[in-house]
């Protein structure tokens, strides 16, 4: 089999986009806004979805096809079928936004270019499934964007562009991705003018500065009261909006969004206790400093702002969360 010829990039690559969910939706967007040749679109299958567990399509195919660009759905990129089908439209290039899977090395040499990712972290840093979230968990204050030739293997290929991005003080996970997903658009953009008009060059990753963002699990979001706050902070705020943090309180299960950190340490502190309820929060004591809590939910309800909440959930002064 032939390599891609890595030395070519036309002007208007035809391209064959590979994303899933919404992050890789506005990229998707700013290919077709600027006329870019999509040959096709290669997305997840449809995945059973809320209570009626009825088959959703991914918010990538929904837009495709709203732009009447065909859709591919394999259960597995890898396999020879579709690779076949792949070569059928003889792209010059795949570009891969949150797609889902590892792809072959047998796919990426059907592109006369090769394939292009853009992932949500500074690469060599978070590379893996789930670079936002680790990034606010870890209480970063930059990530970014990278768009990286790709190799075989998991975020490993060699670094064409990347852009800075500073983490909001207080920004939860939801909102920084959603933020970065704007801003990959343009960066897509960006990235393939670069390469056709011969700006980019390829910078090889420092693997031994690799570190991994492994997929979020549930079981990460009990809350700790005794450690400090900003480690309780960081963590609400990685598991916001999906899955929450949580606590209980009477043997009631409840989640916590919306958090930041008082400055201003309690007095005699007790780890979990809520020692003032004002300004929209819950003000909440912990090994060290105490967080403020905007935003909370029981368990099989809606999320409400802390105001409303305590509407329905009667939680005073005193009152001791974790118990």
């Amino acid at each position: 089999m032939t390599a891609p010829d890595m030395t070519y990039f036309p002007e208007k690559p035809s391209i064959v986009f590979m994303g899933t969910p919404d992050f890789a939706v506005p990229a998707l967007e700013a290919l077709l806004s600027e006329g870019h040749s999509v040959l096709g679109v290669v997305t997840q299958p449809d995945r059973p979805k809320g209570r009626g567990r009825k088959l959703t399509p991914s918010p990538v195919k929904v837009t495709a096809l709203t732009a009447r660009v065909p859709v591919w759905q394999p259960e597995k990129a890898s396999d020879p079928a579709f690779i076949e089908r792949i070569r059928e439209q003889a792209p010059d290039i795949l570009v891969v936004v949150a797609f889902g899977q590892i792809l072959s090395r047998a796919l990426l040499d059907v592109p006369s270019w090769g394939g292009v990712n853009i992932h949500a972290s500074l690469l060599p840093k978070y590379r893996g499934a789930a670079p936002i979230h680790w990034a606010v968990l870890n209480n970063e204050t930059v990530t970014g964007l990278t768009a990286m030739r790709m190799v075989e293997g998991l975020d490993a290929g060699p670094v064409l562009l990347q852009e800075e991005v500073a983490i909001r003080p207080d920004e939860t996970v939801g909102l920084l991705h959603d933020r970065l997903a704007r801003l990959a658009g343009p960066f897509l953009l960006r990235t393939l003018d670069g390469l056709a008009q011969g700006r980019l060059s390829e910078k090889p990753q420092d693997a031994t500065a690799a570190t991994y963002a492994k997929k979020i699990d549930r079981r990460m979001g009990r809350i700790e009261w005794q450690r400090p706050a900003d480690r309780i902070s960081a963590l609400i705020r990685a598991l916001d909006p999906w899955p929450g943090a949580g606590t209980t309180f009477k043997g009631k299960e409840i989640k916590l969004f919306a958090s930041s950190v008082e400055s201003a340490a309690p007095v005699n502190p007790v780890p979990g206790r809520i020692s003032a309820i004002r300004d929209g929060a819950l003000w909440v004591e912990t090994g060290e400093g105490a967080v403020l809590l905007r935003a909370l939910q029981v368990a099989g309800k809606k999320r409400l702002d802390a105001v409303d909440f305590l509407r329905g959930f009667p939680l005073v002064e005193g009152d001791l969360l974790g118990s």
